[in-house]
């Protein structure tokens, strides 16, 4: 404390003899030896995040962001602010907010967003209410964030909100309670962009409910919502992982007279094509795919799916393998979808051995969601074709994972 002390006296004769930050760093150096103290750790968090960052531009954002841990109130920080004869404004606390969320301080983003929710002065935007619902799913779990948009006044309930709660959903991969809210979302008079439709298509795939894609374009196409890249790229994989590869060129030549395509789409239509035309994959370079597509998001290039079908049909088994091999090398979680579709190229090349491995490693994933009428499928294709020996070992994986097809 005696330390604390000596420094606000310093500082505040540094003000009155007009010093300016510069010359109060010297002084303050001189005064503490604070490279020794920084160094040494012999000052405590607690008293670092109580100075005043006069080394530094003192403002609001600096203040908020020297607080190291997520148990620092923002909130003090905030009254501490005003009561200091400061202004805030909203268009600040919401970039400061912005950072803090790409920093992954969520805890402190909430603070924030509760500051500007109990502070008549800041008129809260659609954004602002959406913001908060993600925020709670984060710092506090679904509930919370259900909770808090079932709470909301009609005017609040907006398209963004509805469309942060069904995020949150889709993340966990709450899909009986993210079809009820979007049954809402389409019994509403509210507008939707194609954004609450790309969510819905990429829990189902997600989940492996790849049938259900389509009739959520169709409800789009219903309510004349224009498609974006991301619904595009997300329908055309789910008529790949049905093998309909007919389907996907068509959905590509209609993607290709949409009024909204721009250079990324026609980039994407090309790379598509050059995927599915036969000479180019063949004499496709040998380097990995990965490499290959670092030129565009990951968002935007076709599923790791989509191409295992398209080699496979092309008989190109080397590169069914290598693409599984990247696939495999990710940070993604598998789903029963990426396994379906290894198996079903591998069937359709005649490689039994790598059916057997597939299972194996199927085996040892921590997979849990399952698409049955898929696995079915599959099942009765090995039964079909004799391979006994591989359905009782694809039905063993099956019970092991819970997987009743009987359902």
């Amino acid at each position: 404390m005696a330390s604390r002390s000596l420094f606000l006296a310093l500082r505040r004769r540094c003000r009155h003899n007009g010093l300016v930050n510069n010359d109060f760093q010297s002084s303050i150096r001189e005064r503490f030896n604070l490279s020794r103290f920084f160094s040494s750790g012999a000052l405590s968090n607690d008293f670092l995040e109580q100075i005043p960052n006069c080394l530094e531009n003192d403002d609001l954002r600096s203040r908020i962001f020297r607080l190291r841990l997520p148990k620092r109130s923002v909130t003090n920080v905030l009254e501490k602010w005003v009561s200091d004869g400061n202004q805030i404004a909203i268009s600040e606390l919401r970039q400061i907010s912005r950072e803090l969320r790409k920093s992954q301080r969520f805890k402190h983003a909430l603070e924030i967003s509760e500051w500007m929710v109990t502070h008549e002065e800041c008129e809260l935007s659609d954004s602002d209410y959406a913001v908060r619902i993600d925020l709670m799913t984060k710092v506090f779990g679904i509930d919370a964030a259900e909770r808090y948009f079932e709470g909301l006044p009609l005017t609040a309930k907006t398209s963004e909100s509805y469309a942060a709660l069904l995020h949150s959903y889709a993340g966990a991969k709450l899909t009986e309670k993210a079809e009820e809210l979007y049954k809402g979302i389409k019994d509403s008079n509210l507008s939707f962009d194609a954004l609450i439709y790309n969510e819905m298509m990429t829990l189902f795939m997600s989940v492996g409910q790849v049938e259900k894609v389509l009739l959520v374009v169709e409800d789009l196409k219903r309510k004349k919502v224009a498609p974006d890249i991301f619904t595009y790229n997300l329908w055309i994989s789910s008529h790949a992982a049905a093998l309909d590869i007919d389907e996907a060129r068509r959905i590509l030549d209609e993607m290709s007279c949409d009024p909204s395509s721009n250079e990324s789409w026609v980039r994407y239509i090309n790379l598509t094509n050059i995927y599915i035309t036969t000479g180019h994959l063949h004499n496709a370079d040998s380097n990995s795919l990965v490499e290959v597509d670092k030129s565009i998001t990951q968002r935007e290039w076709i599923t790791y799916d989509f191409l295992i079908i398209l080699y496979a049909g092309l008989g190109n088994k080397d590169k069914v393998d290598q693409i599984w091999q990247s696939l495999r090398m990710t940070k993604k979680k598998m789903t029963s979808r990426n396994y379906i579709c290894i198996l079903s190229s591998y069937l359709m090349l005649g490689h039994v051995k790598e059916v057997g491995e597939a299972i194996d490693q199927w085996k040892h994933s921590t997979t849990t969601n399952f698409d049955t009428l898929a696995c079915k499928r599959v099942l009765d294709a090995f039964t079909d074709i004799g391979l006994t020996e591989i359905a009782n070992n694809f039905s063993m994986l099956l019970i092991q994972k819970n997987c009743d097809l009987h359902k």
